[in-house]
């Protein structure tokens, strides 16, 4: 069974039990996923996109397989200049661990920190360390220094709350890698930082599903290049709030009954959607569930050119892109997006598929829902009653419905 793949620890009594399925001819096997390969290693990824739509990856290969789903790598690379990259890759993550190491040496000692270090003008915190006090004894910390302090103990907090169902996290090493990975990707990417929104969520199955830890990392960083966007804040904006009126744009054209209600209700913003699309339904579904909903979004979105996106171009990359690639290289959602000629970004299926949830809940949304809080409620109450493959279904149906 998949779910004996992510063990639950036997207290844990109430966690909803997986509706995926590994099917024999319809989920992407090891034996499938290795014949896709040619002998130098270039990947056909064009025969694996149904395959993972219809009954997606066998757990055993998830890791591998979603490193290209994610961009990681070029399906048309050999296992040669994967290597090259992955090693690349692990030696650049081991320098940035170094540079916070030197920092703050929690960092990569197998342990981490839930109480604040340091106060948001530089000086002592209450639970100050050594550590910290050296840091101030040497001069005026730099601003960059300081807002990442400042990150460590909410991230420690978060580590300690996600995934606690599952045994994996029952090992500290394992609770220490998540915090690790997430405060080097606060010290790199200073636009986002850590945000308390669920990117510990985001972060936990890369770690689950990739034996080194860099690797998990690097899985991350790929992910965070798609949500980002939502997790960026200013003063008076939250990046959510894009994705949160398209939502509303969609819901509109799809169920203008329900939109209508929902405005009167004064729910118009669509704030109660907000959890769905900051962790993808992590919180609606169970782990593995969530995993498998993940994966055929991933697969329904794919673009061949997406590790070109997220590289620093050089010319043999150009040369690389040119290069003519079959429609079948593309998710069927990304070729239904193709087809539309406009200079505005598609809208990821990620919003299609609240939507979707939305509309199978419109009646009890239109005949219960008499304030925002039982909005919030008939919401919360789908949690672990959902289908992945249905949603994602659905999602579909309704881009095409919204395109038309």
């Amino acid at each position: 069974p998949a779910d004996s793949y992510y063990e639950v620890r036997p207290e844990c009594t109430d966690v909803p039990v997986t509706k995926f399925k590994i099917k024999p001819g319809k989920t992407l096997s090891v034996r499938k996923w290795q014949t896709s390969f040619a002998p130098d290693g270039q990947l056909d990824i064009g025969k694996t996109l149904n395959r993972i739509h219809r009954g997606g990856i066998h757990p055993t290969i998830r890791g591998e397989v979603w490193e290209f789903l994610l961009g990681c790598f070029d399906p048309k690379s050999t296992y040669e200049e994967r290597e090259q990259l992955r090693q690349q890759r692990r030696e650049q993550y081991q320098k940035w661990k170094n540079d916070c190491r030197e920092i703050f040496p929690v960092v990569g000692s197998g342990q981490f920190i839930t109480a604040p270090v340091i106060t948001e003008d530089g000086g002592d915190g209450p639970n100050s360390t050594e550590i910290v006090q050296e840091l101030i004894n040497r001069g005026p910390l730099d601003k960059k220094i300081i807002d990442w302090l400042l990150l460590l103990h909410q991230i420690g907090l978060d580590v300690k709350r996600t995934d606690r169902s599952l045994v994996f996290y029952e090992k500290q090493e394992n609770l220490s890698k998540l915090w690790d990975i997430l405060a080097v990707y606060a010290w790199i990417d200073t636009d986002v930082g850590y945000c308390q929104a669920g990117m510990s969520d985001l972060c936990s199955p890369m770690i689950i599903l990739l034996d080194d830890e860099a690797d998990s990392f690097w899985c991350f960083e790929r992910l965070m290049r798609r949500l980002r966007g939502n997790f960026r804040c200013t003063e008076s904006s939250v990046g959510v709030e894009t994705q949160l009126s398209h939502l509303a744009a969609v819901t509109q054209v799809i169920d203008p009954k329900l939109h209508q209600h929902l405005e009167t209700l004064g729910g118009g913003d669509y704030l109660f959607a907000v959890r769905m699309l900051m962790v993808l339904f992590r919180r609606e579904f169970s782990f593995c569930d969530s995993l498998y909903l993940w994966e055929m979004m991933w697969a329904l979105e794919y673009d061949p050119d997406l590790f070109y996106l997220y590289e620093e171009p050089t010319p043999s990359l150009e040369e690389s892109k040119k290069k003519a690639k079959s429609m079948r290289h593309y998710g069927k959602f990304e070729r239904e997006n193709m087809k539309i000629k406009t200079d505005e970004a598609p809208l990821p299926i990620s919003v299609f598929l609240v939507a979707s949830v939305l509309k199978e809940k419109s009646t009890k949304l239109l005949h219960e829902a008499r304030g925002l809080d039982d909005v919030v409620k008939i919401l919360n109450d789908i949690t672990g009653s959902l289908d992945a493959k249905k949603a994602c279904n659905e999602a579909i149906k309704l881009h095409k419905k919204y395109l038309k």
